[in-house]
């Protein structure tokens, strides 16, 4: 199967892992994509392309450092993006500068972000009220950006009224690469994905375009990108709970049938993923907290009446949370078949997933899905 973007944009583009296949991709999710995770994922398969967590743009900013560590370090073999957030345009053309002395492989902005406390500040998705503002930073980031300069973004902030005039800042601009989120940012992830304005966008924009939005799995990805004509997908929360999914998806993509995925092999994907994250600097339990957001994502996949996202969300230390793990994913249930599809009705972020949550409530993981 293969999807092909304009060929004037491709070319500019890194070449994917396989040729002629549809373009993947890791989103950018706050205190997720870190040089960590990165490595973690692509040693279960990596999407052809990384992009960084957002550098914070501002007067008093500087590139964080724990941020360019996932650019400067990178042992993965893909190219990483580094994505900005940010309105000021001196200060973007600044840190484009001080970008541009890494090993980046572009400079992509964020227009995408629905936390009500990036929105507010008038970044990220709330950027999206203002077309003739997103123009400015536009034209200020391709005159920065002598290589690569690509956008990720929502439809709109509360519905579509301004879409088609991004889209066509996008052309006028000649922004490299589009990743599309069908959702607005009032919708934040509680809606369905409107996947025919990522239609829209595709059919109205002359680089190449990724389709964003509970792409949940390989046939997923396959599905979406006939429905959207997308170039590829972009893949976040999905490549939490599923590390698999970029391998996947080309295995699909050539014919292949997909790896099978065992329990037992998610409890080797939880113990790598704690090494890979510990530090002596972080507590223990902390540690141990934050690991519970990840596998608020991977327990989607593990049982369909989500005993293991209960029992886990009670361990305290390394050896209870380990024990839960054990508990679940070894034994006779390891040779199970770990679901490629989250169960229905198991909720992974009940304060940000469910319709009566309130807006303000979602942080962490909220960049990307």
């Amino acid at each position: 199967m293969h999807v092909a973007p304009p060929p004037s944009s491709l070319n500019k583009l890194p070449p994917p892992i396989v040729p002629g296949q549809p373009l993947t991709a890791l989103a950018p999710m706050q205190d997720v994509t870190d040089l960590a995770f990165m490595r973690v994922v692509a040693h279960y398969g990596a999407p052809d392309y990384f992009v960084t967590e957002f550098f914070r743009v501002h007067a008093q900013s500087r590139p964080e450092k724990h941020i360019l560590r996932s650019i400067d370090e990178n042992t993965t073999g893909r190219p990483v993006f580094a994505q900005l957030i940010g309105e000021d345009l001196h200060h973007l053309s600044r840190t484009v500068e001080e970008l541009l002395k890494h090993p980046v492989a572009g400079i992509d902005l964020n227009l995408g972000c629905p936390a009500p406390k990036v929105y507010k500040k008038n970044v990220g998705g709330g950027l999206l009220r203002e077309p003739e503002k997103v123009a400015e930073i536009f034209a200020c980031l391709r005159a920065a950006v002598p290589g690569l300069f690509t956008v990720k973004m929502r439809i709109g902030f509360e519905d579509t009224r301004h879409f088609e005039r991004l889209l066509d800042l996008v052309n006028e601009h000649r922004v490299d690469m589009l990743s599309v989120h069908g959702r607005t940012v009032k919708e934040m992830y509680r809606s369905e994905v409107h996947y025919d304005e990522i239609a829209r966008a595709v059919a109205r924009v002359r680089c190449p375009v990724l389709a964003n939005g509970n792409i949940t799995s390989a046939p997923k990805a396959r599905d979406v990108i006939r429905q959207t004509r997308a170039a590829g997908v972009m893949i976040g929360r999905h490549a939490i709970r599923n590390p698999w999914v970029f391998r996947q998806c080309r295995e699909l993509f050539s014919g292949h049938p997909l790896s099978r995925v065992k329990l037992q092999d998610v409890r080797e994907y939880i113990d790598r993923l704690y090494r890979a994250t510990q530090s002596s600097e972080i507590p223990e339990q902390a540690h141990v907290n934050r690991m519970k957001k990840f596998l608020n994502f991977v327990g989607q996949g593990v049982d369909p009446d989500g005993a293991f996202l209960r029992d886990m969300r009670h361990a305290q230390s390394e050896a209870s949370l380990f024990a839960v793990c054990d508990r679940h994913l070894l034994g006779a249930a390891g040779d199970l078949d770990f679901s490629p599809e989250p169960y229905a009705g198991v909720i992974a972020r009940p304060n940000c997933e469910t319709p009566d949550a309130p807006s303000d409530s979602c942080s962490l993981f909220s960049v990307g899905t």
